[in-house]
């Protein structure tokens, strides 16, 4: 039967490039998010290959929906794209906002807790199982105004690491990519309220930065090795990026 990908946040950035390249590479992917029409439209777009399913990570009872969705398509469970996440705001520690951090906190390291929960034993009964959490370089660098969501990225970082060492020995790998600087339509104009002249500005000067297909190609390269092959971590920036506070921009 037709392996089965999940992948989360799947309708916008990443985790709609990633749905397509894994299709593309003969998987039946169910793209998990929120936002019901755009899911239904990169489905049609997709295929037959493809399933979509509205689900929030925040919520136990939506990703239980999810679990019960993928449970009944009746093929082998192979892959787990942890993709849905994001950042609010670029506040001081000292004037953070609380209810920004903590929906941070919910998105990007509970909704990875919820959604691997849910899906393990299905991984792990497939024989061959990977899950991809997609993190960022805030996962191990911190800078001025990015406390809640390097501190976020810390602890999901964490997670995937602390899975890789509880689960050795079954057939599950555990990868994680860390992505710096990467122009997609929403993660900074999210960040920034919608303020899109803020959003633009992120990128001002850099001619190339990362865009969301580079890091779709990445994790079908990861899930596409030979199975005892783990990426461990692959942490990939623009090469206009040389850290994340030192950034080439043109003038």
């Amino acid at each position: 039967m037709q392996k089965i990908a999940v992948v989360t946040g799947a309708s916008s950035g990443i985790g709609e490039a990633t749905a397509r390249r894994l299709a593309a590479e003969g998987f039946h992917v169910v793209a998990a998010a929120r936002r019901a029409d755009r899911l239904a439209a990169l489905v049609k777009e997709i295929g037959p290959a493809a399933t979509a399913v509205e689900c929030d990570v925040t919520s136990d009872a939506s990703v239980a929906g999810l679990a019960a969705e993928v449970a009944g398509l009746g093929g082998p469970v192979t892959v787990l794209v942890n993709n849905a996440g994001g950042a609010k705001g670029l506040d001081q520690v000292a004037t953070g906002s609380v209810e920004d951090w903590q929906w941070m906190y919910d998105v990007n390291v509970l909704g990875t807790l919820r959604v691997t929960k849910a899906l393990l034993p299905a991984l792990e009964a497939s024989g061959a199982g990977s899950i991809v959490t997609v993190g960022s370089t805030a996962a191990f660098v911190v800078y001025e105004g990015g406390g809640g969501y390097a501190a976020a990225k810390h602890a999901q970082g964490a997670l995937v690491g602390t899975l890789r060492l509880e689960i050795v020995g079954r057939p599950v790998r555990v990868i994680e990519i860390d992505p710096g600087m990467v122009r997609t339509d929403e993660f900074a104009l999210k960040r920034f309220g919608g303020d899109q002249a803020a959003a633009d500005k992120v990128y001002e000067g850099v001619a190339e930065p990362l865009v969301a297909d580079d890091i779709a190609d990445l994790i079908t390269f990861a899930v596409t090795r030979p199975q005892h092959v783990n990426i461990d971590r692959l942490v990939v920036r623009p090469i206009a990026q040389a850290a994340q506070h030192k950034v080439h921009r043109e003038k």
